[in-house]
């Protein structure tokens, strides 16, 4: 014979319900890691602390809290933290339907529904995380002479960028990320950088300008060219999808006008190799990357990424990898530039490209979110580490807005439980 349903237990009188017990533990959490508080922002090279930049966050970010703050986390996630997360929800899951069903009793088609409920909610997440439009945190720098920048960016026009991504879209999310310049290096085609260029303000600081470059194949790396199409011309296969070493290394011979080439990433570190004389060649490296992938890499081969910087003298760069999805931005290269504003786009790319083709090394400093660490120890406990990292970089208004949140939705649910019609009593 089958096992009886276990009748249901009746409450403790002193039992919390699970709305207050949930926004108990979350108030405690917010408060406890304001002790531990750490800057949202960091050196991508040194993981220090960066003074003359800050993440601000906007009234309408704030708004929306801590739907914000949980959105841009999952956004800046490795691909091992989103499979290491996803673990941990699902085992969680099934541990809470076992106690209840000890508890409460359960069927099969409950449980059912259950699993096909959660996997409802992860999809509804992530999808609001990579489509849904929603207000940004920005980089503000604290010096007028220093610009960010963002050298790897794509529209609709590129095989894989979103549909109807356009232009200005790619203008108004690095606008919202607090960019003064994003570079369009789209596969294959030079239309949307041109359409951007075409748009551009009359002059930089006056609005995000917009710069031309191509994402192309070389020594079989993924590679940005600078100015592809635009300063330099014929540097690449008539397909647009590799570069051309001949054309490269006779236009490498005058140092000073050489193509600017950069490593993206994911790439093989191993394959990187430095621009010189009449030699074709990176002259910076992405160390942040904004896909998954690139997230994975950089954040796992930092050091050695800092390390071929160091031992090539080859400027660190970041790039947002950007093709629609998603709103939160993952770095900023910042450049210290006199005089940078009033300028037009073209002069703009050349005093930007000649900095990293001169200064090398010592001509960006790097910025990035302060994110969970995504070594082995740390995927064990994905869920704990990202959660905590995420409460210890927020700000004090974030927390604010995160207690407003969390006891508004508890008096919201006591007042709909108060005020819900109850049945009639038969006489």
């Amino acid at each position: 014979m089958p096992s009886p349903i276990p009748s249901p237990q009746p409450p403790s009188r002193f039992a919390l319900r699970p709305s207050l017990f949930v926004a108990l533990i979350l108030t405690l959490i917010t408060l406890v890691t304001a002790a531990f508080a750490v800057d949202a922002v960091r050196d991508a090279a040194t993981l220090a602390s960066v003074s003359e930049a800050s993440l601000v966050r906007p009234t309408s970010y704030l708004a929306i809290e801590p739907v914000s703050s949980v959105l841009d986390t999952l956004t800046l996630l490795t691909v091992g933290q989103h499979i290491a997360l996803a673990v941990w929800v699902i085992g969680l899951f099934i541990v809470l339907r076992v106690v209840f069903a000890r508890r409460h009793g359960t069927a099969a088609r409950r449980e059912v529904w259950a699993a096909v409920a959660l996997l409802a909610i992860i999809f509804v997440v992530y999808a609001a995380g990579a489509m849904m439009p929603r207000p940004m945190a920005q980089l503000e720098t604290s010096d007028p002479t220093v610009l960010t920048a963002d050298f790897h960016s794509h529209t609709k026009y590129s095989h894989d960028g979103r549909r109807g991504w356009t232009e200005d879209d790619v203008r108004e999310w690095h606008r919202a990320a607090g960019y003064d310049v994003a570079y369009v290096t789209d596969h294959a085609t030079y239309e949307g950088a041109e359409r951007g260029v075409a748009s551009n303000p009359g002059q930089a600081g006056q609005g995000t300008i917009l710069l031309q470059g191509l994402e192309a194949y070389f020594h079989g790396e993924h590679v940005n060219l600078l100015s592809a199409g635009r300063r330099y011309k014929g540097l690449t296969t008539p397909d647009l999808k590799d570069l051309d070493e001949q054309s490269l290394t006779l236009a490498s011979f005058l140092p000073q006008t050489a193509p600017v080439i950069i490593e993206t990433i994911p790439g093989n570190l191993s394959k990187v190799s430095a621009a010189g004389a009449g030699k074709p060649g990176m002259s910076a490296i992405e160390i942040v990357d904004g896909s998954p992938r690139g997230l994975s890499q950089t954040r796992r081969q930092r050091q050695r990424i800092v390390h071929l910087a160091d031992s090539l003298d080859l400027a660190l760069v970041t790039g947002s990898d950007n093709h629609g999805w998603g709103r939160a931005a993952p770095g900023w290269t910042m450049l210290r530039i006199p005089g940078w504003r009033g300028m037009r786009s073209d002069s703009l790319s050349s005093i930007i490209e000649q900095a990293l083709r001169v200064g090398r090394r010592a001509s960006t400093r790097t910025v990035e979110r302060t994110v969970a660490s995504g070594d082995a120890a740390s995927l064990a406990f994905a869920l704990p580490t990202i959660a905590w990292r995420m409460f210890t970089t927020l700000s004090a208004d974030e927390r604010v807005a995160w207690m407003i949140w969390t006891w508004g939705l508890v008096l919201v649910g006591r007042a709909v439980r108060r005020w819900r019609p109850r049945p009639s009593v038969a006489a």
